[in-house]
């Protein structure tokens, strides 16, 4: 695994990139670890909550290892862009509540199994995203991880009170999703370098039309179901 350039300003943009994806799409592992865990006795719950965090992190960084082994074979980057693109817009779009499945373990293996499985689950926005944003880079990709964890298990439940306070921290989010989607496609290998050299700026183009057309469809979208849910009774 070779080092990457620590002084570079690339390098800290694509760690940053990556902590933000896992605040923004990780934010529900708070909810499945404290659900997975609620029905473990208190001397057990730090035990549960920090082998079931090592094994789902240890899991997606071994599934994110493949998706970069993918995302070199050719379409595969525009198939991934086009998923982060969709997985943009849904994070714009109110859903229903996705943790009633979910079942607290009564021993201690049981409920490292729920937070792992449930990860696993969950995960795929997650691998897609920061294979994306890594750049082919497995070290940029574990840094970034182990990095994101604690703010990720301990700092969920603050970014999820912002996100429900300032609505403009989710459109950021998105927008970094579409942007990524944006630059992955770019650098498919069906596209022929030639595409990349016509256009002043390429990249910055590429990504900035995947963050327009994130917050686009995804507002739209968005303002379509708010219209046509039936207004509550008082």
């Amino acid at each position: 695994m070779d080092l990457p350039d620590f002084t570079s300003s690339l390098f800290w943009i694509s760690v940053l990139q990556i902590i933000a994806i896992d605040i923004m799409l990780g934010g529900d592992n708070a909810v499945v670890i404290a659900l997975a865990c609620r029905k473990l006795p208190e001397d057990q719950r730090k035990k549960g909550i920090f082998w079931g965090v090592i094994g789902a992190i240890g899991l997606r960084v071994v599934l994110i290892f493949f998706a970069l082994q993918l995302l070199a074979l050719p379409y595969l980057k525009i198939i991934g862009g086009l998923l982060l693109l969709w997985i943009g817009v849904k994070l714009l779009i109110p859903e229903e509540d996705e943790h009633d499945g979910i079942e607290g373990g009564t021993t201690l293996f049981a409920a490292i199994k729920t937070i792992i499985v449930a990860d696993a689950v969950m995960s795929l926005d997650n691998v897609i995203a920061v294979a994306g944003a890594s750049h082919g880079s497995m070290f940029l990709v574990t840094f970034g991880i182990l990095v994101s964890i604690p703010i990720v298990v301990w700092g969920s439940k603050i970014v999820l009170a912002l996100m429900d306070k300032f609505p403009i921290v989710i459109t950021l989010g998105a927008a970094l999703l579409g942007w990524i989607a944006g630059g992955m496609m770019l650098t498919d290998p069906v596209f022929p370098a030639s595409v990349a050299k016509s256009i002043p700026y390429a990249n910055y183009v590429f990504a900035a039309a995947g963050a327009l057309l994130v917050v686009a469809i995804g507002k739209f979208l968005a303002n379509r179901q708010l219209a046509a849910t039936p207004p509550r009774e008082i």
